[in-house]
């Protein structure tokens, strides 16, 4: 991809951008979260994303970690359109044992989390992110070919142009570099549903 097109919401600590690899290097105390559950409002992790207002997509990258080491230090998909509204797709590191594997959806202020734990030996995953109008899907894969559904979610403030990439934060005091490759936008790969068809008046039961 043409990293032309990508621009920063909030610079991270280091970035370096060469043949088609992206490493970034956090800063300490950054995160993305909103008021659900810890009851406080996080908002300066670094956003790298392109915009489009394509109404079928998926964007696909290939994340490495291989230094995440701290409680929540974390890297991945993002879409994030301003400070209430927005979704993230990584891996959280917990401890020497395990990692969350997981995503966050954000709607109107509130935040949201799905997890499953997953070794803490694993230190590369893919994401896919695919649009269909306002609805989106997160997939993950470990070798960029067999994709595992993450999430379906609802996006209320995604009706037109979306912004979308990868972001990388350490919310605790940490700091680490994450590596993003293969990034790709193609068409979507997120099948029109072939099952219950929508009810007369236009919405599911």
């Amino acid at each position: 991809m043409n990293m032309n097109q990508f621009q920063w919401t909030r610079e991270p600590a280091a970035c370096e951008m060469k043949d088609g690899i992206v490493r970034v290097t956090t800063k300490p105390h950054t995160d993305l979260w909103q008021r659900t559950y810890y009851h406080f409002r996080n908002d300066n992790a670094p956003v790298l994303q392109m915009e489009s207002e394509e109404k079928y997509f998926s964007f696909s990258v290939k994340t490495s970690f291989t230094e995440s080491h701290h409680r929540f230090d974390q890297c991945g998909i993002v879409m994030y359109l301003d400070s209430e509204n927005w979704l993230k797709g990584s891996v959280e590191y917990e401890n020497e044992e395990f990692q969350h594997l997981g995503s966050v959806v954000t709607n109107n202020g509130y935040s949201d989390w799905a997890t499953t734990e997953i070794p803490a030996d694993k230190k590369e995953i893919w994401y896919r992110l695919s649009r269909r109008e306002d609805d989106f899907r997160i997939e993950c894969s470990e070798d960029g070919e067999r994709w595992k559904q993450m999430r379906v979610c609802h996006m209320a403030a995604a009706g037109g142009k979306v912004r979308f990439g990868i972001y990388a934060c350490s919310p605790e005091d940490s700091s680490f570099t994450a590596e993003f490759s293969h990034m790709e936008l193609t068409e979507c790969a997120w099948l029109a549903h072939d099952g219950q068809q929508p009810d007369s008046d236009g919405e599911n039961a």
